[in-house]
């Protein structure tokens, strides 16, 4: 299952982090963020609950970059 989200980050940099950590998390085959769009898209693994995992998705991110913003 593929998902697209909003996001809120102020730089390419930051966004970099943000996809690092989201593929690290989980339940997570692939992450894609787009600065430019302000968007992550999100393939989930086969089986995997995409609410559970977008919620590790989001506090992995906080942790490399605080004032990012994932709108689930």
């Amino acid at each position: 299952m593929k998902k697209s989200y909003k996001i809120d980050v102020d730089c390419a940099n930051c966004a970099a982090k943000m996809e690092d950590a989201a593929n690290r998390t989980p339940g997570v085959k692939e992450a894609v963020v787009n600065f430019m769009l302000l968007k992550m898209n999100v393939t989930f693994e086969e089986g995997a609950d995409p609410k559970a995992v977008m919620q590790e998705v989001l506090k992995n991110c906080k942790k490399v970059e605080s004032d990012c913003e994932i709108f689930l």
